[in-house]
């Protein structure tokens, strides 16, 4: 994993927008209605030449292929793994239920979107028997970033991991959560090892460190989060097991949606399992108005020696452009909080498409605001070296 060793790098948490031809295949596909699979290989194959390219444009340093032939960054498990089938029934956020005239906002939000609550559900052993998929995105990532060589730093390929599965896709099968949590570690290992020896720095995407206290746990106290946070970690690092420290980078956030928050773990609760991680990079959430003063614990629980902290300094829900100068103070604050300028890579809050159709930031401002961190790294930079 590179550091902004003379600096400030920049990247982003993973999906990017999709065009909303792609998008209706992806949901259609989803929803077992007959698509033509050879016009959803055509459409994934521009988009994702597409997005590497606007992200080069951008002044993005560490790309990605945006999760362009993901229906969601999570929800894609089903369809490569055995196991899965029904469809779960998942809790909405403390914020639906307690913020009416917000619940009845969002639902007329997203008329057509894939699967969030109620993707299917583990009805049998879970296998990943077939690595076909995640071979081909590798190789479709591979041809459309090998036209851009030596105009991005580093690629990203980002994945689910076995606890914001575990949590999403829920258990119908197995004696207990652990030991469902631990089958998938067991079996999604196969795809973090793929995307590590394709040469990418492997994401793990697991809001379930944070968001499910809201939603699974909203209702437990907030100790028997803490331990199923524990145990999410603990199936996270077996998962691990052969992959360098240093080619990982976890993401974890309290839910990507334009809502009020207010019920959020604070992130000195959960930092100290954080921390238990065999990862290189921590990305969290700093941008948004309820994590912004977070930087504060990053002091009194200083990073691990050898981690890189990947900052929020850009919101993933608003259609506000961060002002450059805005973007150079949070990462300014960033590296204060972290004591080492090296170990700071500017990032986003979350995604910028989560789900198929589920989008809270038009796409034509999303690469503004990627631009802006560019422009903001600069101004940092300037700061920081002199």
């Amino acid at each position: 994993m590179h550091l902004s060793t003379d600096r400030i790098l920049t990247t982003h948490v993973g999906s990017l927008p999709r065009s909303p031809a792609l998008t209706d295949l992806l949901i259609r596909q989803e929803r077992d209605e007959a698509i033509d699979t050879a016009l959803l290989a055509r459409e994934a194959q521009a988009a994702v030449a597409a997005v590497v390219e606007r992200q080069i444009a951008a002044g993005v340093d560490i790309i990605n292929d945006g999760e362009q032939p993901r229906v969601g960054f999570q929800t894609y498990v089903p369809q490569r793994m055995k196991g899965f089938g029904g469809a779960s029934s998942r809790p909405f956020p403390t914020d639906y239920r307690d913020f009416p005239d917000f619940a009845k906002a969002m639902a007329s939000r997203f008329a057509r979107r894939s699967k969030v609550r109620d993707a299917p559900q583990a009805i049998a052993e879970v296998r990943y028997d077939d690595l076909s998929a995640a071979e081909a995105e590798c190789a479709l990532f591979e041809a459309a970033s090998a036209k851009h060589a030596g105009r991005y730093v580093e690629r990203f390929m980002t994945a689910a991991s076995p606890g914001i599965i575990a949590t999403t896709m829920l258990n119908a099968w197995y004696d207990s959560h652990e030991k469902y949590v631990f089958a998938l570690a067991r079996e999604m290992r196969k795809e973090y090892e793929l995307i590590v020896a394709r040469g990418y720095v492997l994401q793990l995407d697991a809001p379930d460190l944070a968001m499910e206290r809201v939603v699974l746990f909203q209702d437990k106290p907030l100790a028997e989060f803490l331990a199923v946070v524990e145990l999410h970690v603990a199936a996270l690092n077996e998962a691990l097991a052969n992959i360098p420290r240093d080619r990982v980078r976890l993401h974890c956030c309290w839910g990507n949606w334009e809502g009020p928050h207010v019920h959020d773990v604070p992130v000195g609760e959960i930092l100290p399992l954080l921390y238990q991680a065999r990862v290189g990079g921590l990305s969290l959430e700093f941008a948004n108005p309820r994590h912004q003063h977070e930087y504060a614990e990053l002091k009194r629980q200083k990073l691990p020696a050898g981690m890189v902290l990947l900052p929020g300094v850009l919101d993933s829900t608003t259609n506000y452009v961060e002002h450059p100068e805005v973007v150079a103070n949070r990462i300014c604050e960033a590296v204060a909080a972290v004591g080492d300028r090296t170990r700071v890579i500017a990032s986003t809050d979350c995604g910028f498409g989560t789900f198929a159709g589920y989008e809270f930031v038009a796409p034509d401002v999303v690469w503004a605001k990627l631009q802006a961190a560019a422009e903001g790294a600069r101004i940092a930079t300037k700061r920081l070296w002199g």
